[in-house]
């Protein structure tokens, strides 16, 4: 065999090098996400301003009374929000105002809202200051805006819009201003923003990269026809983009009064010096804390549209005053399902975790995260790329959340000083219910139930939780009035926020309680129900030290029956529970159904019962250390089940009178220890029993399995049907899923054949 050289390259001259990235820069096809923007969560280095007027003299006293005027502005900012918003999400408080130094990074935010939004919003302006800030058709003038809502170029999800304005002096930046809402309708394939059904990036609706809306003070109303016409709900678009704008141009008109009293080199230097002292105050609290590891993985058991059981690994290690986030093993990206999370939203939820429930005293600030390192490969669920759909991406992002407060329980247990309480874990699901359709008022719409809101608590080494209290993304988060809904949407809560017996996480302190909610749609030529939440087979919020988690909980409907007709004849049947209707079945003629959480788009008839309830806050302790009186009480309340206070709690008491039994209740105790160390192992012994090489061979599984992080399993589909494979992330195959209507198709067709098979022996027979 003969070869031949190929002919080498010729070396570009200066002059041919300039030419060509002059032909690249002019024939750019695409600009997609920047990924050394959207990687970084680390605060930008001073810039030579910054420098100049720090190097003038900082009074911390000025410093500080600034911090309190910028923290006024933010709040009236939220309050316009709150008080004119015409989404759900703005008037139940899922949004948020901010201010950034020039670079984009959170200075403060308003002290209500959303916390996860300082972690991901100074993608969006970095973005504009490297790509639009000099280009000709762009550029950024005073009064202008830019909105956004692409989790992809930093933002929780698709469903928030935030209007992002430059504060300018002399034609150089010197701050920004943002509102973001959580708007929900945004085109997606299915109504009210979060599609489960979704299964390309195109399904998840408006894909709005920041771009500029408002010009010099007016929006463009070209640009605003465009964005109404792509989505179901056109005067929610105009109204809010409205509603954000006035809100960012008054926190303006707030800083132009600090400016003009202190002038701009002091605000520059309050702004840089805060973001500092958040910094350096991280780095200091993290010295504090023991050297070590700790894992806590979690893993999600739905696409929304199959259960699968999907990991979410989280390793935290300290050494000095270094902490790194490590999701070695977390399981693949799947890119036809909608439950993928870009990096970004997955470090806002972390966020979330840190200034909500770690260090709830600091200015909620970028650099609150920026002495954390991230360990993390692309193409994973909570890191995935920008050709996977992302619609339920908070699937992913809620798992953030909870694995760092859950292990936070454990990092700081043994310090002396503590910034906030130990705390098991907080429920961490949207149970509500998305809805579209047409109103009774003609209007097409689609959105969610501020329900999501009241997610329970956990419990304390000191008290049970609160329940159904806030989500965990929001403290001050409203759960909604139904009456008020009920104006503008063509359905009724016939049950609204009651606690659900036995719903809670058992432990010497019980976790926060979940109510249940029942709708049904009555009036409206179409309309529909959604829901976008997993945990019905597998929980999603464990127990803290010996505590328990909350349960898993299925969707309920009864179908085919009008609930209303039947409470107009006999208003004693409006008795309702999701637990006496799916029991008792009262409605004749009715189909009663439950399925998991992940229900696509579901056209509903008049009275037709939708049910769910929300989940339940972690335990913390050992059940059997809890308060006997206070399990009685329980009882009473009907907070609890008689057989729940006898199995689970270990209580004996006299049904009629509610008084405590003490010597059977110590009788109890005694039996339930004898019966668990008589259960206990050895623990080499357990692990031996306990521990297998691979997960159980009909489980649809994705994740690292064992202490092998390096290689990730994965269910793959091939023409043969579904095959496992084993290897390092970068070279596993493609995930997708089939249709699970195309697998339906397949099982009765091969039920046809088996019938036919067995008609065509008996005809044998018989001839």
């Amino acid at each position: 065999m003969t070869t031949t050289s190929q002919p080498q390259a010729a070396e570009l001259s200066v002059q041919e090098q300039e030419w060509f990235g002059q032909f690249m820069d002019e024939t750019t096809l695409f600009l997609g996400p920047d990924p050394d923007i959207m990687r970084s969560h680390k605060t930008a280095p001073r810039t030579q301003i910054e420098e100049d007027c720090i190097a003038r003299g900082v009074d911390p006293l000025e410093i500080d009374r600034i911090r309190k005027r910028l923290a006024g502005a933010l709040d009236e900012g939220y309050e316009m929000c709150e008080a004119t918003g015409a989404a759900p999400g703005a008037k139940w408080g899922d949004l948020t105002t901010a201010i950034y130094t020039a670079s984009g990074d959170v200075t403060y935010l308003s002290s209500h809202g959303v916390i996860a939004f300082s972690a991901i919003l100074h993608h969006p302006i970095r973005y504009i200051m490297k790509y639009w800030k000099d280009e000709p058709t762009v550029g950024i003038n005073p009064g202008d805006g830019f909105i956004h809502n692409d989790a992809r170029f930093g933002n929780i999800h698709n469903t928030d819009q935030s209007m992002i304005m430059p504060i300018m002096r002399n034609g150089q930046i010197i701050a920004w201003v943002a509102a973001t809402i959580h708007e929900g309708e945004n085109g997606a394939c299915e109504p009210g923003g979060m599609p489960s059904g979704s299964e390309t990036p195109f399904d998840d609706g408006l894909r709005m990269s920041p771009f500029k809306v408002v010009e010099r003070g007016e929006i463009r109303r070209d640009l605003l026809t465009f964005l109404q016409h792509s989505v179901r709900d056109p005067k929610l678009q105009l109204a809010d983009m409205k509603v954000k704008l006035g809100a960012a141009q008054r926190i303006m008109a707030r800083v132009d009064a600090i400016i003009d009293e202190v002038g701009v080199e002091t605000f520059i230097a309050a702004l840089r010096v805060t973001v500092e002292d958040v910094e350096e105050e991280v780095r200091r609290r993290i010295r504090e804390l023991p050297d070590g590891t700790v894992s806590f993985n979690q893993f999600n058991d739905s696409t929304l549209k199959e259960n699968v059981l999907i990991k979410f690994a989280c390793k935290i290690t300290v050494k000095g005053d270094k902490m790194t986030i490590d999701l070695s093993g977390t399981g693949p990206e799947i890119l036809n399902r909608a439950i993928n999370a870009p990096l970004g939203s997955t470090k806002a939820l972390f966020i979330q975790a840190i200034l909500g429930f770690w260090w709830p005293d600091l200015p909620r600030c970028t650099s609150a995260m920026s002495p954390i390192d991230i360990v993390s490969e692309e193409g994973t669920w909570a890191d995935a790329g920008y050709d996977a759909p992302m619609g339920q991406s908070l699937q992913a992002s809620f798992r953030a959340f909870t694995a760092l407060q859950s292990s936070w329980a454990k990092l700081q247990f043994s310090n002396p000083e503590k910034f906030s309480n130990v705390i098991a874990p907080w429920f961490n699901q949207i149970n509500t219910f998305l809805w579209g359709g047409v109103t009774q008022h003609g209007d097409q719409v689609g959105n969610l139930c501020a329900d999501l809101n009241g997610m329970p608590g956990g419990a304390k080494p000191f008290t049970d939780g609160e329940d159904s209290a806030s989500p965990t993304f929001c403290a001050m988060a409203d759960i909604a009035e139904q009456e008020v809904m009920e104006e503008e949407v063509p359905f009724m809560q016939l049950v609204s926020k009651r606690l659900v017996r036995d719903n809670m996480g058992f432990g010497k302190h019980t976790g926060g309680m979940g109510y249940e909610m029942i709708v049904a749609s009555e009036g409206t030529p179409l309309w529909g129900f959604m829901t976008v939440t997993s945990g019905a087979k597998f929980s999603s919020v464990y127990g803290t030290f010996g505590g328990y988690g909350c349960g898993t909980y299925p969707l309920a409907r009864v179908k085919g029956v009008n609930v209303y007709d039947v409470i107009r004849k006999d208003p004693s049947r409006f008795d309702l529970s999701m637990e006496k209707v799916m029991n008792e079945q009262p409605f004749e003629g009715g189909k009663y159904m439950t399925n998991h959480m992940g229900l696509q788009f579901d056209v509903s008839k008049d009275g037709e019962l939708y049910m769910i309830s929300q989940g339940a806050g972690g335990g913390y302790g050992d059940a059997l250390d809890r308060s006997p009186q206070a399990v009685v009480k329980d009882v009473e309340l009907g907070r609890i089940s008689a057989k729940v206070a006898r199995e689970i709690f270990a209580v004996a008491y006299d049904p009629t009178s509610y008084v405590l039994d003490v010597k059977g209740t110590e009788a109890l105790r005694a039996e339930a220890r004898r019966a668990r160390l008589q259960r206990g192992k050895p623990y080499a012994e357990f692990i031996e029993e306990f521990v297998t090489d691979e997960p159980p061979a009909d489980l649809l599984y994705y994740g690292s399995w064992g202490d092998d992080t390096e290689e990730v399993v994965a269910t793959v589909f091939g023409i043969d049907g579904p095959v496992r494979v084993k290897a390092p992330l970068a070279e596993l195959p493609m995930v997708m899923l089939p249709d699970v209507r195309d697998l339906k198709v397949l099982e009765l067709e091969a039920r046809v054949r088996e019938l036919e098979e067995r008609h065509g022996e008996d005809v044998r027979r018989k001839s």
